[in-house]
């Protein structure tokens, strides 16, 4: 999706209060930006905030972090925010790639949206579902792993159903038109576009049961 740029988006992005610069301090301590201790869960590729937002709207009992590599298009996300007052929600402008370094074991569930499905072999180590990403979320989340996934692209969707039951994770649910589900369900601004268009909606929700 081609978005106009912003006029002097790196400022208004660094001079939200909803952005926080992730800092070895804060790896392990990411509850001390909120106001209410409870279970924290991340978006990554967080795009223009849709989802984010709304989800933390609509469990403010829930902590959320968004995560989105460019500036140019969390701009939008912030600007969303300029009239809301949303204590449990923060976002922060990196790179998944090093997701690892920027948690440690305080993440409860992991939101994957309409991620770049990468459908080249040779980039498989890009996808979010790769097993190079899930060993990065291992060390991310407290407790059992929690991953729900949402796409329009079904060879990404195949690709994640193989990839999360190698590595240990179980299927509690799956659909090929979530639409049709009677599911909670926040919309993202990809998915309202392809829900216009007819295109069905891929999703699954899958937890890793560590041993105790």
């Amino acid at each position: 999706m081609r978005l106009r740029n912003v006029k002097d988006s790196i400022n208004i992005v660094n001079n939200s209060p909803y952005v926080v610069t992730p800092t070895q301090e804060l790896s392990g301590n990411f509850k001390s930006l909120f106001e209410v201790d409870a279970p924290i869960c991340l978006e990554i590729g967080m795009g223009k905030g849709d989802f984010i937002i709304g989800m933390a709207e609509n469990y403010p009992d829930v902590n959320f972090i968004g995560i989105e590599k460019y500036e140019s298009v969390m701009v939008r996300a912030v600007q969303k925010l300029e009239s809301k007052d949303l204590p449990n929600l923060k976002l922060i402008r990196v790179d998944a790639d090093i997701i690892s370094i920027i948690f440690d074991h305080e993440i409860t569930t992991l939101f994957l949206n309409f991620s770049d499905p990468w459908p080249k072999k040779r980039h498989e180590r890009r996808r979010l579902t790769s097993e190079q990403f899930l060993n990065r979320y291992d060390k991310i989340f407290v407790g059992n792993p929690h991953i729900i996934q949402k796409t329009d692209n079904i060879g990404l969707f195949a690709y994640s159903l193989s990839s999360l039951s190698k590595h240990g994770y179980t299927l509690e649910k799956v659909s090929l038109d979530l639409e049709n589900e009677e599911l909670p369900n926040v919309e993202t601004e990809y998915e309202k576009k392809f829900k216009s268009k007819g295109v069905k909606i891929n999703y699954l929700d899958a937890v890793k049961y560590r041993e105790k």
